[in-house]
């Protein structure tokens, strides 16, 4: 009798692909034509492992990205440079670990009285360096860094810490018109949607969301920019999160079966896909697989309480 092996889920091959790309010791990779470890793309895995109950990686990781905090609290990207975007993810992770890992707790305190110097008195959030950036990225996937500054004032004890993400988010709020529309890469605005969600403002969110379903094709997808026809897999990731959480599940899940359908047999994903794909299409990047774990972990929840 012939037996045919069961496909394994698409979230197990997508844990497979990490597993498979993290460099003992340190963290996940930045993607496969850089397989160096990345610490602000290994901060944010750090809340995905937990929950999916990859302990011993979400340890390793933090461990790791202890050991490299400079002397003032901020964290380095992958140039050695101080970045306040970095730093905020890599809180995330510390956040995540406090209570488990021995020293996160003082690690993540250092790191948000760090990122107190870079919110000046009107909530403008500065930072550094912008090297890395290129002509892609701009100041406000910063909002990105309010949710866990505000995590570590509640976790311990500082209120100064969710003084100040309130005064930056109030600073984004005054440029909304900018923040808001599907008018950039597509995983950038993602960055801005889960800030506002997770920041208590959702009529804002979903303003936003509009302006992305008026772009969702009916095979689920979503260009990477409102004009291409191309698909950013980080940003589709993203928007499915952002669904799932303002209960458009319809939506949510069609980006989720586009996903399943662009997965590449290893479990990654390329940066984009499509005819003149233009953000990263040559590699596979460890963050789109980050937040097609936490898609699916949120769908998975759904389901079991249904």
């Amino acid at each position: 009798m012939w037996f045919t092996r069961k496909k394994e889920p698409s979230h197990q091959r997508a844990m497979g692909w990490f597993k498979h790309h993290f460099i003992p010791g340190q963290g996940i990779i930045l993607h496969t034509r850089k397989p160096v470890p990345y610490p602000e793309v290994t901060g944010y895995y750090i809340p995905t492992l937990y929950h999916w109950k990859e302990t011993e990686y979400a340890r390793e990781s933090t461990r790791w990205l202890m050991s490299i905090q400079m002397p003032d609290g901020a964290f380095p990207a992958s140039d050695g440079k101080p970045y306040t975007f970095d730093t905020g993810q890599i809180l995330r992770g510390l956040n995540a670990a406090s209570g488990d890992v021995p020293g996160a707790d003082e690690a993540a305190k250092r790191a948000g009285e760090w990122m107190l110097t870079q919110i000046g008195p009107d909530g403008r959030v500065t930072t550094p360096s912008t090297d890395l950036w290129g002509d892609i990225a701009d100041e406000l996937i910063h909002s990105y860094v309010l949710p866990p500054l505000v995590r570590a004032g509640e976790l311990f004890n500082r209120p100064d810490f969710v003084e100040a993400a309130g005064r930056a988010m109030a600073y984004y709020k005054q440029r909304a018109d900018q923040l808001v529309p599907f008018n950039r890469l597509s995983h950038f605005h993602a960055y801005a949607m889960e800030a506002l969600w997770e920041m208590g403002e959702v009529d804002l969110c979903r303003q936003g969301m509009a302006s992305v379903a008026t772009k969702q094709k009916r095979d689920g997808s979503v260009p990477g920019y409102p004009d291409v026809g191309w698909v950013c897999s980080t940003g589709l990731a993203q928007y499915a999160i952002v669904w799932q959480h303002l209960g458009e599940y319809d939506r949510a899940d069609r980006a989720i079966q586009y996903l399943e359908k662009i997965q590449n047999a290893s479990g990654g994903f390329n940066g984009s896909y499509g005819k003149g794909a233009g953000y990263i299409p040559g590699a596979e990047i460890s963050w789109a697989v980050k937040y097609f774990l936490d898609a699916w972990a949120l769908k998975l929840a759904r389901e079991k309480s249904a």
